[in-house]
């Protein structure tokens, strides 16, 4: 849990900087995705050996099984069949992601269909994300992301250094770096792929 309190630490001290959202983003990449289950494992963000949670306002299912464990128990009622209720967690889980990816989806469609009508206009951002296909931006004005492929990176070949966030250049050993201030131009957006692709400005 020591690395829990480290993570919350390093959250409190970028809290109102520039680089918070960027911060934040990559604290919760490296997570391990939250499941439901009948096995008390803590919560690592948190820090905590035991936790359950609910929230009454959204009545998830989930919810609504605590909640009535809950009831069973304080009305002195015996422990539950762990087994079905596994099934029961472990298919939450499942549409807790296809929910998330929905979401996702939705967000990037609405993003790409925004940014449609911007096409050549200059931006400033901060690169958000490294892969060996290209680099990520996320638009300071609005958050919209979009990607520089790597074939558009035209002045050297460019390389993954996977250990340290970073392209570089393998002539010019010039590098671009995951919080890396750039100004991009937005070159393409297509919206049945949710993709939008931007150059360097």
């Amino acid at each position: 849990m020591e690395v829990a309190k480290s993570i919350n630490s390093l959250l409190d001290k970028v809290q109102g900087r520039p680089e918070e959202n960027l911060v934040e983003t990559i604290a919760i990449r490296t997570m391990s995705k939250a499941v439901y289950s009948t096995k008390n494992v803590g919560h690592y963000g948190l820090a905590f050996d035991y936790y359950t949670h609910f929230t009454s306002p959204i009545r998830r299912y989930p919810d609504m099984l605590v909640h009535r464990l809950l009831e069973r128990y304080l009305d002195g009622g015996s422990s539950v069949d762990q087994n079905p209720l596994e099934e029961e967690c472990k298919h939450c889980s499942q549409m807790e992601q296809v929910a998330a990816n929905a979401e996702r989806d939705s967000i990037k469609y609405k993003q790409v269909e925004f940014m449609s009508d911007k096409i050549g206009k200059v931006y400033d951002g901060v690169i958000s994300g490294i892969t060996e296909w290209g680099i990520y931006v996320e638009i300071n004005e609005n958050k919209c992301e979009g990607m520089i492929p790597i074939r558009d990176l035209d002045d050297d070949f460019y390389e993954l250094d996977e250990k340290n966030y970073r392209l570089v250049g393998r002539r010019t050993r010039r590098e671009y770096r995951l919080g890396q201030p750039v100004s991009i131009q937005v070159a393409r957006a297509n919206l049945d792929r949710k993709q939008l692709d931007f150059t360097l400005a």
